[in-house]
């Protein structure tokens, strides 16, 4: 039986991560008895809450190449990044793991594969190439670290910048070999892509941080990309014109981590995926949506 909801604070670093490593190796046997799981567990996969186990823990057949492992005691919150196969397909899975009295209490998981990606074509790289930037996973000495009021507000700047693109980066900034992962695809020229306004698009960003770990000065946060398919023709920073790729309403499900060092991003993975327009998180409340 799951304790109660103060008791998280008794998983330390190490605990969360010792539950983190139980847990995908749980998932790659499909043995739930193999990790601390609470009696009644919260499961969703890409936003559809549904029994556990389900989903992919029934069809998933291998780890494939490197993953993340972050945690955040405050919040009692475990965050997983990596790659799968399911047979034939290949796929990025990222997870949130809620932890409570040393059990998992919640599992949430995104996955993309090349079937749940829509046109206009959503980035996919190939799962058996890719690699983190391996600055992601090194601890910060205490003295250097930022805040996590701090860090929040980096997540939530690249957030407002992604939101109504015009050129200007708001609320954050970016080193200028920062480097974005998504869905294991690399790109290099986060803040060009943003400075360029070709972002346009995205008419609305809902987000919510799920963790902060202030050892790695990472933050993770879910949210949902909104395209309202209304945007056609328009102009970018350069006055170069060009024409949206969303011609209809869609959105895209996340889940997003950033690496913050020195005052700015260093490195972001996303996972994401093609979701019916204006999806809502069976994890966000009522007056958050």
């Amino acid at each position: 039986m799951a304790a109660g909801k103060g008791q998280s604070q008794s998983c330390d670093k190490a605990c969360l991560e010792g539950i983190g490593n139980q847990y995908r190796a749980a998932y790659l046997k499909h043995d739930a008895s193999a990790a601390p799981f609470a009696k009644h567990v919260r499961y969703s996969e890409n936003n559809v809450e549904m029994p556990f186990p389900d989903g992919t823990w029934d069809t998933v057949t291998e780890d494939v190449g490197p993953s993340l492992l972050l945690s955040d005691p405050t919040m009692g919150t475990v965050g997983l990044y990596m790659g799968i196969r399911q047979r034939a397909v290949p796929g990025f899975l990222a997870v949130r793991l809620k932890i409570e009295g040393r059990r998992i209490t919640e599992v949430e998981h995104i996955i993309s594969t090349r079937r749940n990606l829509s046109s206009p074509p959503t980035p996919i790289g190939e799962v058996g190439s890719f690699t983190y930037d391996p600055i992601i996973e090194q601890t910060i000495p205490p003295a250097q670290r930022a805040s996590r009021a701090s860090l929040t507000k980096h997540a939530h700047g690249y957030f407002d910048t992604l939101q109504h693109n015009d050129g200007e980066i708001r609320g954050t900034c970016f080193h200028e070999d920062a480097t974005r992962r998504e869905n294991g695809m690399l790109f290099s020229d986060i803040k060009g892509g943003f400075k360029s306004g070709r972002y346009a698009f995205n008419n609305r960003v809902r987000r919510e941080i799920v963790l902060v770990d202030e050892a790695r000065q990472v933050v993770m946060a879910r949210g949902f990309i909104d395209h309202k398919g209304v945007l056609d023709e328009y102009r970018l920073s350069d006055g170069t014109m060009t024409k949206s790729v969303f011609q209809e309403p869609q959105s895209w499900g996340l889940l997003e981590m950033f690496k913050v060092t020195e005052g700015c991003i260093a490195a972001v993975v996303a996972t994401f995926y093609q979701a019916p327009y204006y999806t809502v998180s069976p994890w966000t409340s009522a007056g958050r949506r």
